[in-house]
């Protein structure tokens, strides 16, 4: 039997030379050939047809060689399977994992095998948390983010998928909130997508694990934070939490002078402006902060909670919790001011919080120019919670 791994390496005539000769020796010269191959990569074997010069468009049937037998997909584990997994070391060393660290772990990672293995070697090795103290949620979250920021082999090659179209016709959509909106590639786009683990194998579509839909925000949103010159020190006060007038009012001058350039020249142009405003985030918050977020499949959201811990007056540790929704205006559609007040009503309430931010985008061509239009007004949700309006 012969293995190929990482077979995705090779493109274009490589790629060709090297299925050639795999035709050849199944089909002339059966004698001497391996009695199996295995092609081990991020895509079936038919995408091999379109890495190596064939029309995407065209992939026909399963197979572009018909000699395949199988295309195998390592499942993604259960969080029983991980908690089994992470209970092997604790066999062998006796450092234990909270309860609260293996369920964080399974919620970054949703089981994704690398992930999974990724986060406890992090942990143990990188980090160097010695064998005798327990391995926390505090030690995930930061394992977490050093894989993020590290960009490892494994999620590197991911990123650089997001490139091709038919990734982007899955991802831009699923990033804007939009519904996928069936085309003559939609099934092979979505599958395609689906082999590469980027979004969940079960419906509805959406980014697989918190882990990617970080490494894929803060791919696109790359350039976006290169061009934020802010100091996120001059953000935090003097108790550690974020200075959240401070924040808004800086991006509000960002934005006509930079953002609508910036989302002009995106690769994703319906997810743009909602992916700068992220990545303007992600320079001010990230490092001592946390994002989380949420995409609105269908319903043309995306709900944002900053978290920030800090010391409170008592000297004990709290969290700065703030919440912001992020809405787009398009052209032939109605103003989404209200649905947008009902929509982060409804964030608020399951978050737990009083007040929030409701920012939209307006990005119809016939919308006032955007030094015009970027202003902060009070509003109130339907529930009587008085929320800040950043109209941009």
């Amino acid at each position: 039997m012969l293995f190929f791994d990482e077979i995705d390496a090779l493109r274009g005539e490589s790629l060709r030379s090297v299925l050639r000769q795999l035709r050849d020796g199944f089909t002339v010269s059966r004698g001497s050939f391996p009695h199996a191959v295995v092609l081990c990569g991020l895509r079936d074997v038919r995408d091999y047809k379109a890495a190596s010069g064939g029309d995407p468009g065209r992939l026909g049937t399963s197979s572009p060689f018909n000699i395949k037998v199988a295309s195998l997909r390592l499942g993604d584990f259960t969080e029983a399977e991980v908690a089994e997994l992470y209970g092997q070391h604790t066999a062998q060393t006796g450092q234990d994992f909270t309860v609260d660290a293996l369920e964080r772990a399974f919620g970054f990672t949703q089981g994704q095998p690398w992930l999974v293995n990724a986060l406890a070697r992090e942990v143990v090795e990188e980090m160097g948390v010695p064998s005798d103290t327990p391995i926390t949620a505090g030690h995930m979250e930061e394992a977490k983010e050093r894989l993020i920021l590290a960009r490892a082999t494994h999620l590197d090659s991911l990123a650089a998928r997001l490139g091709e179209d038919r990734v982007r016709r899955v991802i831009q959509p699923v990033i804007a909130g939009e519904l996928l909106l069936p085309t003559d590639t939609y099934d092979d786009d979505l599958a395609y997508v689906r082999d590469l683990g980027l979004v969940a194998q079960d419906a509805p579509v959406r980014v697989a694990n918190p882990i990617y839909q970080e490494v894929i925000v803060r791919v696109l949103g790359n350039n976006t934070e290169g061009q934020v010159v802010a100091a996120p020190s001059s953000f935090r006060l003097p108790d550690g939490r974020i200075d959240m007038d401070k924040l808004l009012c800086s991006f509000a001058e960002f934005w006509p002078e930079n953002g609508e350039i910036l989302a002009t020249a995106s690769t994703y142009p319906e997810a743009a402006a909602q992916l700068v405003m992220m990545a303007y985030l992600h320079r001010i918050v990230n490092g001592a902060g946390f994002i989380d977020r949420e995409y609105g499949i269908g319903r043309r959201r995306v709900d944002l909670l900053i978290r920030q811990p800090y010391t409170a007056a008592d000297g004990s540790r709290a969290v700065q919790r703030e919440a912001l929704e992020l809405k787009v205006w398009r052209q032939g559609r109605t103003d989404p001011l209200a649905e947008g007040l009902a929509q982060l009503d409804d964030y608020l309430d399951r978050m737990e919080l009083s007040t929030g931010t409701l920012v939209v985008f307006d990005t119809r061509p016939q919308a006032a120019p955007v030094h015009e239009r970027t202003a902060f007004s009070q509003r109130t949700t339907p529930s009587g919670r008085i929320v800040t309006l950043l109209r941009a």
